[in-house]
């Protein structure tokens, strides 16, 4: 696998993406009890916009540079940015967190994170990134094996109730890892019917995507909420014109808390034709 997210970093799917990841884990962390989170595609947890890599697509001018730029940013943006800035103050003014920096920042000390990455270079990295933290295990492995590995999970042989599975994959080969991802998604609800997952996906031609969501719709969970954003229209398939996140039993309420972070991003992210959505595939009971 070639993949290398660097080349991605702070686009507009890795915003949307780390909007609902933040959102998802203030959601979580709202009790007391502890929670675990499992990344299944970590990458190296952190990046430099300015490098040769960035530099070289420059995704991040349309994405994470825009929101920084805004005079006054909306308060529903304000748990990114102030992550960024926090990366930031810690590894330069260059940095952009990856979902691995995010998640060892946003939970708690009681909290216990998985982090899966098949690549050596990129899991040396998100070592380098993410030392001396006794919260995180770091897998040099499969992440969607893991998914069957560490769920359920336990902590000192406790079962931990409460958490989040993030799945994020390279979609080299866009409709075997579809079928991958959807497939994972069905080991981990067995598993671990009582958890929260998120599946990011891109968008080149929503059509393509109605097989999809109606499979989506079909995982044995709770409740399943898709959320999009397309910040161009819907008509190219020669590049990702957006992106989604596919949300299984996501905590109560969280349409609400993102539909004005979505509103946000439409409006500081979209060129003409711009549009973005959340739309219950399967309604909570």
């Amino acid at each position: 696998m070639n993949y290398r997210h660097a080349f991605h970093a702070g686009n507009h799917g890795d915003v949307l993406k780390h909007v609902v990841l933040l959102a998802l884990c203030q959601a979580l962390t709202v009790k007391p009890a502890p929670c675990f989170a499992l990344d299944t595609h970590a990458g190296r947890g952190l990046y430099r916009l300015d490098d040769d890599t960035a530099r070289k697509t420059g995704e991040a001018q349309g994405g994470i540079a825009r929101l920084l730029a805004l005079a006054a940013p909306p308060h529903a943006l304000q748990p990114l940015l102030a992550a960024v800035r926090a990366c930031r103050q810690q590894h330069g003014e260059s940095a952009y967190p990856g979902s691995p920096w995010l998640l060892a920042h946003a939970l708690r000390a009681q909290d216990r994170i998985a982090l899966c990455e098949l690549q050596d270079e990129e899991a040396q990295a998100l070592r380098v990134a993410l030392p001396h933290d006794p919260r995180i295990a770091i897998h040099v492995r499969d992440g969607y094996a893991a998914v069957k590995a560490l769920l359920p999970p336990h902590d000192r042989g406790q079962a931990l109730a409460r958490g989040l599975v993030l799945i994020d994959p390279p979609y080299e080969a866009q409709l075997a890892e579809f079928g991958q991802a959807l497939a994972a998604l069905r080991e981990g609800l067995t598993r671990w019917p009582q958890g929260a997952f998120a599946l990011w996906y891109p968008i080149k031609l929503g059509r393509a995507l109605q097989p999809f969501r109606r499979a989506a719709a079909q995982l044995p969970a709770r409740a399943v909420l898709q959320v999009e954003l397309r910040v161009r229209p819907d008509d190219s398939p020669l590049r990702m014109n957006g992106s989604g996140m596919l949300l299984l039993n996501p905590p109560w309420q969280l349409d609400r808390a993102l539909a004005p972070a979505l509103e946000a991003l439409q409006a500081g992210l979209g060129e003409a034709g711009a549009s973005a959505s959340i739309d219950w595939l399967r309604s909570p009971a």
